[in-house]
C-alpha cells in the first residue's frame, strides 16, 4: 500500500502535465475524498505514475462508460486535478485508490505518451461576481439543498450540517453539486 500527502495548490492559469484517469459513471469534484476501483492497465500505469513522481492526476469523466479504451475526445476536457492519499494493489491485479478532489482543470492537449492518458491542463479560476449576490445565492443553494435531503433519503442528515457551516462559495456549489442525483452530462 502507498500512501500519499495532498499536494499543495496551484495558482489559477497555472499549466501541469500530468496523468489523466478517465472515470466511468462518476464525477469528483473539488474538496471530494473518494474512493475508486481501478483495473484498467493504462489507468493503473497512470497512478504508478503519480506515485512514482509525487504530482497530480486529472480525474475527467469518460463521455461513455461502456468505452474501454476512449479517445481523448471522449472524456471531458474539464476535470479534477487530485492528489492520491492511499493506492493498494489487490490481489485481482486491480488497484482501489483514494483520491482528494483538489481543483479544476481544463485539458490544453494530450501528451503523446502511450503508456497511459497524459495531458497538459490549465488550472481554471473559481469566479464568484458581486459579494452581496454571491452570499443571496449561496443561502438560497443551502435552503434548496435542505429541501431536496428532505426528499432524497440518500443525502444524509450529517452533509446538510455540513453544508450549513461551508462560507467558502465555489467549496459549496461543489459540495451541493457532489451529492444530487444528476446524470453525468448535467
Amino acid at each position: 500500500m502507498s500512501t500519499a500527502k495532498p499536494r499543495p495548490p496551484l495558482a489559477p492559469g497555472e499549466t501541469r502535465t500530468c496523468p489523466v484517469l478517465p472515470l466511468r459513471d462518476i464525477v469528483v469534484f473539488p474538496h471530494m475524498v473518494v474512493p475508486l476501483f481501478v483495473g484498467r492497465k493504462k489507468s493503473i500505469l497512470a497512478l504508478e505514475e503519480v506515485i512514482r513522481s509525487d504530482t497530480f492526476i486529472l480525474l475527467a469523466t469518460q463521455k461513455h462508460a461502456t468505452d474501454d479504451e476512449p479517445a481523448p475526445e471522449a472524456i471531458y476536457e474539464v476535470g479534477t486535478l487530485a492528489s492520491v492519499l492511499q493506492l493498494l494493489k489487490l490481489p485481482d491485479g486491480a488497484v482501489k485508490v483514494l483520491v482528494e478532489g483538489g481543483q479544476r482543470a481544463k485539458v490544453v492537449k494530450y501528451t503523446d505518451c502511450n503508456r497511459y492518458y497524459e495531458a497538459e491542463a490549465v488550472v481554471l479560476v473559481d469566479t464568484m461576481g458581486e459579494r452581496v449576490e454571491a452570499k443571496a445565492l449561496a443561502r438560497v443553494a443551502t435552503a434548496d439543498f435542505e429541501n431536496y435531503a428532505k426528499w432524497n433519503k440518500k443525502v444524509p442528515p450529517e452533509v446538510v450540517g455540513v453544508v450549513q457551516q461551508i462560507e467558502d462559495h465555489a467549496k459549496l456549489a461543489d459540495t451541493i453539486a457532489s451529492h444530487l442525483a444528476l446524470k453525468i452530462l448535467d
